[in-house]
């Protein structure tokens, strides 16, 4: 069993947001999921961005709009979001995060 406390995960900054690397390529013998955090004040929004790995999102508050690719759309508490690749060796998935005000 492996754990991480968010308080002890390493972080990024951007676009008003902290993401929390809970779980990325390498870390507790991961090779293909990512696991992050996402914490932003209303209005907030990262700016475009890729990962090599697949990430799942889990909206645990609030809503906003997520856009993976060429694909936009609303997002809200309860919700989950897989940015997977259609297979492997094709292009890094781009994605975005605005969180909306609730």
């Amino acid at each position: 069993m492996h754990m991480l406390k968010v308080s002890e995960a390493p972080v990024n900054r951007r676009g008003g947001q902290e993401s929390f690397l809970m779980l990325t390529k390498g870390q507790f013998d991961s090779r293909h999921l990512t696991v992050t955090r996402v914490e932003g004040a209303p209005g907030s929004e990262q700016p475009v961005h890729a990962h090599e790995q697949e990430q799942v999102y889990v909206m645990i508050s609030g809503r906003g709009i997520m856009c993976v690719g060429d694909e936009v759309r609303e997002v809200e508490a309860g919700t989950l979001i897989s940015s997977a690749q259609k297979r492997p060796g094709t292009p890094r998935v781009r994605r975005s995060l605005v969180n909306n005000p609730v």
